[in-house]
């Protein structure tokens, strides 16, 4: 059963609430490109598909406009799939269930997949049309773009005709966007040995949950928490007054979203199981009243839990500890060439216990300038070095740099202007945007990014504004009625 019909414009909800019936995490793409390829054979459409998995669907002119320049319309088909810790969903299986809650459309208990699916959506919806005016049309659907880009960084230098490419990945209506941050992933792996619980320890359970989290590029400003750190400092704490031991540790999942929740499994004497409870109360209202303007829905718990087999041996544990509570997390460094931005940032983004004896802790750097993101990385890797960690780095992604004389963005601020009767923000967004990396495969491409707006994305708090989508429907459709002949 359908809930988005009642919506405008019809033709773009309804192929968004199609593709939310199809899952597609990242690096599991295979049921969305099926889905594009039968789209495209089904319209009578050329299509083509890489070695990568990204698919071009190409549509000629409309009549009139075949000596308009050709245009690539770009979004991603993967989402970040994350979920409350109550929800059962299984994302390699399950569809997204959206709902409308007053002007917002979101998700039963998950990310609803307006990051890209939006972008997607509105690509078909012009596809399909036989009545939107237009030039020739590439619409590009890339892969992996949640976990490094990979389909951008797979494409062909042959793959794309055109020289003009609208990025539909953008998330915040009444925003162009001509720049964007790049990033390199730093990893530290922790070796150890487990031990036994000392005698007459008492197991406890921690957790931190209800965060926002969000996405550690474009929400890492906002002062949100971050669920590692917080149980971090209270385990470092306590470690100072009681004979605590640590035996199991995990928090976050993804290297681009702030981590939300985080449980830890610790013992302590059994004479000290109400003092700990006590300190814990304490902890928690402390921490409550620090972040009750960003996280007002914040909650620490304590409870009993079974007594481990075994736990971290000592001297790894405050070497753990202490480089989780000194690893760079938030801004680093505010935009001096753009006012109000942020210029370099670091997320502190997951830790997990390995069944293989191993802790692994995942992070990102993100930044305007290429020596920003040395910075970050090299502060990072200092930390894990320290605690004699084993420290490695991604490849990363480059940044896309501004260029205020684009012409495709005269013609987005133009017909911004016509069309609301005001001025649209032109900005650069700290987060890795795929233009970056095809502006190094086709150089001399000319590029813009916008869409609708979209909150908390990369959290299952996320929801797209339903007035903005049908703002962004409408401009989209007016720029591309604006290009000129070549």
């Amino acid at each position: 059963m359908r809930k988005l019909d009642q919506l405008t414009p019809q033709n773009l909800w309804r192929y968004f609430e199609d593709i939310c019936q199809i899952p597609r995490p990242s690096n599991n793409e295979e049921k969305i490109i099926r889905y594009l390829l039968n789209f495209a054979k089904e319209h009578q459409l050329e299509a083509k598909k890489d070695n990568a998995g990204n698919v071009v669907i190409k549509k000629p002119a409309t009549p009139g406009m075949e000596k308009v320049k050709p245009v690539i319309l770009q979004s991603h088909v993967d989402m970040v799939c994350e979920k409350n810790a109550d929800t059962v969903h299984n994302f390699e299986k399950d569809p997204i269930k959206p709902l409308i809650i007053g002007s917002w459309v979101t998700a039963e208990g998950t990310t609803l997949g307006a990051d890209n699916g939006m972008g997607m959506a509105a690509q078909l919806a012009i596809l399909e049309s036989g009545d939107i005016p237009h030039g020739p049309l590439e619409c590009l659907f890339t892969v992996g773009e949640e976990v490094g880009l990979t389909g951008a960084f797979s494409l062909e230098p042959e793959f794309l005709d055109s020289g003009i490419l609208i990025n539909l990945d953008s998330e915040d209506e009444g925003e162009l966007f001509i720049g964007c941050a790049g990033g390199r992933d730093t990893k530290a792996v922790f070796k150890h040995q487990p031990e036994e619980v000392p005698e007459g320890h008492f197991g406890i359970e921690l957790q931190v949950k209800g965060l926002l989290g969000g996405h550690s590029g474009d929400d890492i400003n906002k002062g949100r928490g971050n669920a590692i750190k917080i149980l971090t400092r209270f385990i470092q704490q306590a470690s100072q007054t009681f004979d605590l031991r640590l035996a199991h540790f995990e928090g976050g999942n993804l290297r681009n979203a702030i981590p939300r929740e985080a449980v830890a499994i610790i013992t302590v004497p059994s004479k000290h199981k109400e003092h700990i409870t006590v300190a814990y109360n304490i902890f928690r209202a402390d921490v409550e009243n620090e972040l009750k303007i960003t996280e007002p829905k914040l909650k620490l718990t304590l409870a009993s839990a079974q007594l481990p087999s075994n736990v971290v041996d000592k001297t790894l544990q405050f070497r753990l500890i202490d480089s989780l509570m000194a690893c760079p997390h938030g801004v680093i460094a505010m935009s001096y060439r753009m006012p109000g931005m942020v210029e370099t940032s670091s997320n502190l983004a997951s830790v997990k216990f390995s069944k293989d004896q191993q802790i692994i802790v995942e992070t990102s750097q993100r930044s305007d300038l290429e020596t920003g993101i040395d910075l970050a990385c090299a502060m990072t890797a200092s930390v894990f070095r320290l605690a004699n960690a084993g420290v490695s780095h991604s490849n990363g992604y480059p940044g896309w740099t501004p260029n205020p004389d684009s012409e495709i963005l005269k013609i987005s601020k133009n017909v911004y202007k016509q069309l609301f009767k005001g001025k649209p923000i032109v900005r650069s967004i700290h987060a890795g945007l795929e233009c970056g990396i095809i502006l190094k495969k086709y150089p001399g491409m000319d590029m813009v990014s916008f869409g609708p707006t979209i909150k908390e994305v990369h959290s299952p708090d996320e929801k797209i504004n339903i007035e903005t989508v049908q703002k962004f429907w409408k401009y989209l459709l007016e720029v591309l009625k604006n290009i000129p002949e070549a």
